[in-house]
């Protein structure tokens, strides 16, 4: 193969790369940093053994919430750790972080 071979081939190789990168999806709009105000609505608690909780562990725990977004109103069930669970009781209400709609933190509202 001669040198202008070589260039053709590469010029089509960057035009079908920036053609797949023009043809990506649309991004998902509930991906990202989130900040919602929420109120505890349940708790859950699936015992070892059950829900995909291991028998040699404490069991898993759960807090649903419910939050206005807009002028919709938003179920959420997060798994939490057992002192989160305990802390946050039904009524409580708390401010959520969420990252890609995985729960990072709460904190309690005053």
């Amino acid at each position: 193969m001669n040198v202008g071979s070589w260039l053709r081939l590469a010029g089509v190789a960057v035009s079908i790369a920036l053609v797949a990168a023009c043809a990506s999806s649309k991004r998902d709009p509930n991906l990202g940093y989130k900040s919602l105000e929420a109120t505890v609505v349940d708790r859950q608690y699936d015992p070892p053994g059950t829900g995909g909780a291991s028998y040699a562990g404490s069991g898993n725990y759960y807090l649903l919430f419910e939050a206005r977004e807009g002028d919709t109103t938003s179920h959420y069930r997060f798994q939490v750790n057992q002192l989160q669970y305990n802390r946050y009781a039904e009524g409580t209400h708390v401010q959520l972080f969420l990252e890609n709609n995985n729960l990072r933190d709460i904190r309690k509202i005053q």
